[in-house]
C-alpha cells in the first residue's frame, strides 16, 4: 500500500508538470484562455488514480521497473513514458467524467462543482451577455474535447518512444478499443434511460451487465491493465491473463459504484446521497431489486426512480426498499465472486509475482470501498 501511494504520488507530480507545459503553450493565446487550464488543474488534483495505478502494475507485471524519486522527464526512459501513458489515461478519464456530468445534468463531482457549473458560474459572474447555462455547458465540452487531445499526444509519444514497434501497435490499439467502448458504453447509458418502461427481468439484467461492462467495467480496470501491459511488450498468454483478472475486477469496482450511488454518503463520494436514483440508472442493483418486489410495490418504485425532483424522504424510501428486498445482498456476494475469480487465476499467470500480489491488493481497494 505505501509504494501505491508513492506511485500516485509520482503520477500526480507527473500531471502537474504536463499542465504546466500547457499552461505555457496556452499563455500566448491571453488571459482569456486561462479558466480552461485553470479547471483542467483543479480537476485533475486528487482523485483514487486506479486506472494510471493499474496501466503502471500492468506494465511491471511483465517487466521489471523501479521508480526513483525524481522520474526522468526524457520520453526514451522507460519510467518516464509509463508515467506519461499513465497520465494519458487520467487525462482521458477526466474529459470522459466531465463529459459525463453533462450527459447525466449532474451539479457535483468530487465534493465540488462539476465543470459545466464552473462555467456558468464564470459566465455569471462576469455578467455577459447570452445564457450562463449554455456557456458553462460549451466550456465543459471543449475542456473534455482538449484533455483527450492531450491524452493522445501523451500516449503517441510514449509509442513514438518505443523500439519495439510490435508493442507500441498493441498499446496504441488497447487505447483506441477503450476510447471507442466508453464512448458506445456511454450511448448505451442514455438511451437506457430514455425507455419507457423497464425490460422483463432477464432482458433488463442483460442490458445493464452489458451497459456495466462497457461503459465501466473494461474501462475501469482490463483496458488499462492491458494498455500498461503493451507497452512492456506483453506476450499474448500475459495479456489473455490480466483481461481474465482485469474484467472480473472492473465488475466488481462498478458493482460498488453503483451501490455508493444509492447509499453512498456525500462526503465521501463527492455526489449526492441515491444520485443514480434521481438520474434514474438502470443498474443491476436496480433490477434485483425490482424482481423481488410485488406488483404495487414495484409500480411505486418505478413511479419514483428516475424523477430528479425527488424529495429526500422518497429517496429514503427507495433506499429501503432496495435494502429490503435483498438486492444489495445479492450485489455484495457478486462483488465477492469477481474479486474471488480474478485473484484465483492470477497468481498461477505467466506474471511478475511481486505486481502480482500489488495488482491483488489494488483489486481489493478497489472492490471494497466502504459506504
Amino acid at each position: 500500500m505505501q509504494e501505491t501511494t508513492r506511485l500516485a504520488g509520482l503520477i500526480q507530480g507527473r500531471i502537474a508538470e504536463r499542465l504546466a507545459e500547457h499552461r505555457s503553450a496556452i499563455d500566448p493565446l491571453g488571459p482569456d484562455a486561462l479558466p480552461l487550464i485553470d479547471e483542467a488543474t483543479r480537476f485533475l488534483t486528487g482523485g483514487k488514480r486506479l486506472r494510471a495505478l493499474f496501466a503502471v502494475l500492468g506494465y511491471r507485471s511483465v517487466r521489471p521497473l523501479q521508480f526513483g524519486e525524481q522520474v526522468p522527464i526524457d520520453a526514451s526512459d522507460p519510467a518516464s513514458r509509463l508515467l506519461d501513458v499513465a497520465v494519458a489515461l487520467e487525462f482521458f478519464h477526466a474529459a470522459a467524467l466531465i463529459h459525463d456530468d453533462i450527459v447525466d445534468r449532474s451539479e457535483t463531482r468530487r465534493g465540488g462543482p462539476a465543470t459545466h457549473r464552473v462555467f456558468t458560474r464564470i459566465h455569471r459572474d462576469a455578467g455577459w451577455r447570452g445564457t450562463p447555462e449554455h456557456f458553462g455547458t460549451a466550456g465543459a465540452i471543449l475542456l473534455g474535447d482538449l484533455l483527450q487531445s492531450w491524452a493522445d499526444e501523451l500516449l503517441q509519444s510514449s509509442c513514438d518512444a518505443l523500439e519495439d514497434r510490435a508493442a507500441a501497435r498493441a498499446t496504441r490499439a488497447h487505447f483506441n478499443r477503450m476510447r471507442t467502448e466508453v464512448a458506445v458504453g456511454q450511448y448505451l447509458d442514455v438511451l437506457e434511460e430514455q425507455q419507457a418502461e423497464f425490460a422483463p427481468h432477464e432482458e433488463q439484467l442483460e442490458r445493464s451487465t452489458r451497459l456495466l461492462v462497457y461503459k465501466s467495467a473494461k474501462y475501469s480496470v482490463e483496458a488499462p491493465l492491458l494498455i500498461g501491459a503493451a507497452l512492456a511488450g506483453a506476450s499474448p498468454d500475459q495479456e489473455s491473463a490480466l483481461a481474465e483478472f482485469g474484467l472480473p475486477v472492473g465488475v466488481a469496482f462498478q458493482l460498488r459504484d453503483d451501490l455508493l450511488g444509492v447509499f453512498g454518503d456525500e462526503a465521501i463520494t463527492g455526489k449526492p446521497t441515491g444520485d443514480d436514483l434521481t438520474e434514474g440508472k438502470r443498474t443491476i442493483l436496480v433490477a434485483l431489486s425490482r424482481q423481488e418486489l410485488p406488483g404495487s410495490q414495484r409500480s411505486v418504485f418505478d413511479d419514483l426512480h428516475g424523477r430528479a425532483d425527488l424529495e429526500a424522504e422518497s429517496i429514503t424510501l427507495l433506499q429501503q426498499t432496495i435494502r429490503e428486498s435483498g438486492a444489495v445482498d445479492q450485489v455484495e456476494q457478486m462483488i465477492g465472486r469477481n474479486v474471488e475469480l480474478a485473484t484465483k487465476g492470477i497468481t498461477e499467470a505467466p506474471l511478475a509475482k511481486d505486481a502480482v500480489a500489488d495488482l491483488v491488493a489494488l483489486a481489493e481497494r478497489a472492490a471494497r470501498r466502504s459506504f
